[in-house]
């Protein structure tokens, strides 16, 4: 594969053809295998310890590499635009793994408040064990510089948000990295790669929970850190060490969801903004978030930094958490569930799952009301969604 010119092609061309081995020739396999092997041979002893010195990149064991896992890995560096990757057990594996590669006790670390519910708690639940202060600041970064110190080591944000859909402006976020010299690490699940690069600003890593949009179809568990080289060894190692690896069966899933991320995340956005301009206009909703319309706070932002308004929405009920659980309950096209990014359309309430265990404060500074209600757009016909909106909200 000559990568040089891959690397000038577009997102739908590198998810379908990079990382791929070539495979020209009689009785070649067209689809990635899965090997499932844990343990990997070596053919005498001086190999061995080439490998323990570091000086050949031989697979020894699953745990710490594979050939199936590279094939991801290499497919969405690529699509990031970094050096590396490191694909992981869950989305949460390799938040945590990104972060404690850079910090140990006594750092600090400076967040955007607006927070997947599961990074959130990390941060709030263990971190302190561990000796790691977090600040958390609001989406627009507002008062970022006080909170900044000489143990301060990382920047964390999450844009567009979970699950409101705020918008984090990156390049001003890289902007204050670089300024005090603190690791920048973002969240791309919500956008992925098709919508947002933040690599090419100057972000040091990348996060997903792969489990969402790149596998697309809600049947693995996944995570994936991208930045370069050097930082993707240092996850690699922590990976290692608290053992959130993959396992291969899942990483040949999401070579097979990649593949086709850029026509899903297409469909999604129109399902989006059609959905979202439906809602805007019903009686019964008091809030729609979506960046796609020009009624949210962070549209032209959205217009700026992203090349599509993305598969999210969230939408606030009249009437709070009553009417939310019983359109919640009404619903017959859209199905009840948490997680995001699959074929299905999906509703959930963000009290319930992402948000549970959270103070009325907490839930207020994440922009989260017992009558939110957020919606995950899949690939059904857009009438059709809409026809179940409008049955559930009678």
């Amino acid at each position: 594969m000559n990568t040089k010119k891959l690397a000038s092609q577009g997102p739908q061309t590198k998810a379908i053809h990079s990382g791929e081995p070539n495979r020209y020739g009689v009785n070649g396999p067209i689809v990635t295998e899965i090997v499932r092997s844990s343990t990997f041979t070596f053919s005498n002893t001086e190999e061995m310890k080439e490998w323990a010195e570091g000086k050949n990149k031989a697979y020894i064991y699953t745990r710490y590499g594979n050939p199936t896992l590279s094939v991801a890995e290499k497919k969405i560096a690529a699509l990031e635009g970094a050096e590396a990757a490191v694909v992981t057990a869950s989305g949460m594996a390799a938040i945590s793994s990104s972060l404690l590669a850079v910090l140990k006790g006594g750092d600090e670390l400076i967040s955007t408040a607006q927070l997947y519910g599961g990074t959130y708690r990390l941060m709030r639940d263990v971190f302190p064990n561990l000796g790691i202060t977090v600040h958390h600041v609001p989406p627009d970064l507002c008062g970022i510089e006080r909170l900044v110190n000489a143990r301060t080591k990382a920047l964390y944000v999450e844009t567009p948000t979970n699950p409101t859909l705020r918008l984090v402006d990156i390049e001003k976020a890289v902007e204050f990295a670089k300024k005090h010299k603190l690791v920048a690490l973002m969240d791309n699940t919500f956008a992925t790669p098709v919508l947002q690069n933040p690599i090419a600003l100057g972000y040091d890593m990348v996060v997903h929970s792969a489990t969402k949009a790149l596998a697309g179809h809600s049947d693995i568990i996944a995570g994936v850190s991208v930045g370069s080289e050097a930082w993707m060894d240092k996850v690699r190692h922590m990976i290692i060490y608290l053992g959130g690896s993959m396992d291969p069966g899942a990483a040949y899933l999401l070579i097979r969801g990649i593949k086709t991320l850029g026509v899903r995340v297409q469909r999604q956005c129109e399902n989006a903004m059609a959905v979202a301009t439906f809602l805007e206009k019903h009686p019964k909703v008091e809030r729609v978030h979506y960046p796609g319309l020009k009624s949210h706070p962070d549209h032209a932002l959205a217009k700026k930094q992203m090349r599509g308004f993305g598969s999210m929405l969230a939408f606030d009920m009249k009437g709070g958490l009553p009417v939310a659980r019983r359109f919640c309950d009404r619903v017959q096209l859209f199905l009840l569930a948490a997680s995001l990014g699959g074929v299905e359309s999906l509703v959930i309430l963000p009290i319930y799952s992402s948000h549970y265990n959270m103070s009325d404060e907490e839930l207020k500074r994440a922009g989260v009301s017992p009558g939110t209600v957020r919606v995950s757009m899949g690939l059904e016909d857009k009438e059709d969604l809409i026809e179940d909106l409008k049955q559930a909200l009678e």
